[in-house]
């Protein structure tokens, strides 16, 4: 069985190929008439979309296909246990759901690194109970230039080699990454001593730049998103 995954965030849309569960091709677009053309040369027998920028009758009239369109509605292969569930960011239980396929069990812990950091947990009886949100990298950096009166707004694309700065730039620098890096180590720590057989995975646009972390049941996969949404979709058409 082959399905198309497409997951359209506010500023792109990200499309993936699964045969029999692996992934075989990913693209991203920003425009949908870009994706449109790519999507029109493919060869798929399901499709499920996910979106956060178009409702279903807008995608129903822009897309020359039928598709499964996720929403809170949609049947789930775990438990959804989470307290309001109508609230849920739905691709934060798809990570959860992607981690939970990587292992074919709970417990696992999905954190993405996105603009916001997002800890997503599915126990041991394959149950998603929730987790916590945080600020990413970029939404610190701007919440210290915005919210103060002198400081910068610094670049991050590299992270600091050292511990300690000498000048305004190199402290606030540092800051952000190391708080970042001993935050996302105390959660996994934390989790690992409440569920001893947990494994964690780490995805989302800056997950490579904290690869470091990546060890004995801690794992470092970019699109867990992706692999999700195509395990609810081989749920609802299965």
């Amino acid at each position: 069985m082959t399905n198309l995954i497409i997951d359209i965030g506010n500023t792109r849309i990200k499309s993936a190929l699964f045969q029999d569960g692996k992934m075989l091709e990913e693209e991203a677009f920003s425009e949908l008439d870009y994706a449109l053309n790519y999507w029109k040369s493919m060869h798929f027998n399901h499709c499920l979309v996910s979106s956060v920028k178009w409702s279903q009758s807008e995608l129903q009239e822009a897309l020359p296909f039928q598709f499964v369109y996720l929403s809170p509605d949609t049947k789930l292969p775990i438990s959804n246990g989470y307290g309001t569930p109508a609230s849920l960011g739905l691709d934060r239980i798809a990570g959860a759901i992607g981690a939970w396929v990587m292992r074919r069990k709970g417990p696992v812990l999905a954190i993405d690194m996105g603009t916001c950091i997002t800890f997503d947990l599915i126990d041991e009886s394959n149950t998603y109970l929730g987790g916590a949100i945080s600020p990413g990298l970029g939404m610190r950096a701007n919440a210290m230039h915005g919210q103060t009166a002198r400081l910068p707004l610094v670049d991050l694309k590299v992270k600091p080699a050292e511990l300690i700065g000498d000048n305004t730039i190199t402290c606030m620098q540092i800051g952000i990454w190391l708080g970042i890096e001993f935050e996302l180590r105390g959660q996994i720590e934390a989790y690992t001593k409440k569920f001893p057989e947990i494994e964690v995975f780490i995805s989302g646009g800056d997950a490579q730049s904290f690869d470091s972390l990546a060890k004995d049941l801690i794992f470092v996969v970019p699109n867990l998103v992706l692999y999700g949404l195509n395990s609810i979709l081989n749920h609802n058409v299965e």
